[in-house]
């Protein structure tokens, strides 16, 4: 087996705020294609590694390499890299769905052309031509969800942070969010999805579980149930966020 592509790599990674240290030592490495699952109880420190991540904001200290760029040095370069989907979607609603693929294609450099072809495209992969001129405001919870992804990836990115996209939706939406997911690793995109929905975790191909700013466990679902003796990630989560036996 052929040793994969690294997308990803993050070498004793450190984020201070003043004396308190939001991430501490995080190592870890996410391969081009993967779905990569990094979870956390609120306050474990994970948003604050997305933000890093994304160039959102600068780690103090530590090696921090996404798609081949070093994230201190070049937070510009690695936001046109890669996409990203917050848990409140930051889409417009006061302009049309066609509008905002029209904004979006803008902000990620896409021609006028190419902005076209790419709305065309989504809204017939996701039978929403009827939509393309209805203000998002009006557009069901779900639909804006898969609609937040399709703006994500509408310039190819190498990789998708998502940060809980899935909070707030139904079961049968989210499944189909995922769905979109599966699509999008399959065709080389990496997926860095945060989610408190613990069966998610199951739909990853390898997850890791930070609390107090440290990543506690790494590995694939199957192997960490078997290392914590669990019947569920759930059950792995609370064993490791809460200190359960």
């Amino acid at each position: 087996m052929s040793q994969r592509e690294t997308i990803i790599e993050v070498k004793d990674l450190v984020k201070k705020f003043g004396s308190f240290t939001a991430n501490d030592r995080l190592t870890f490495d996410v391969y081009r294609g993967e779905i990569f699952g990094f979870l956390g109880a609120n306050g474990a420190g994970k948003t604050t590694a997305m933000k890093i991540l994304s160039g959102l904001s600068r780690p103090t200290s530590g090696k921090v390499m996404v798609a081949g760029i070093d994230v201190s040095h070049h937070p510009e370069k690695v936001k046109r890299k890669i996409g990203y989907m917050s848990q409140f979607f930051s889409l417009y609603n006061d302009m049309t769905v066609k509008e905002n693929f029209r904004f979006y294609g803008g902000i990620y450099g896409l021609s006028a052309k190419k902005i076209r072809e790419r709305t065309q495209f989504y809204l017939d992969k996701l039978d929403m031509k009827s939509y393309e001129n209805m203000l998002l405001k009006n557009i069901p919870l779900g639909w804006k969800q898969k609609l937040a992804f399709s703006l994500a990836n509408i310039h190819n990115p190498d990789i998708i942070f998502l940060d809980e996209p899935t909070g707030g939706v139904d079961p049968i939406t989210r499944r189909q969010f995922w769905e979109l997911i599966y699509e999008a690793a399959d065709q080389g995109t990496t997926v860095f999805v945060t989610t408190h929905y613990m069966d998610e975790a199951e739909y990853c191909e390898r997850v890791s579980i930070m609390s107090e700013g440290q990543i506690k466990a790494l590995g694939k679902p199957k192997a960490l149930k078997e290392q914590f003796g669990a019947a569920t990630m759930n059950d792995v989560f609370l064993k490791i966020a809460r200190n359960v036996e």
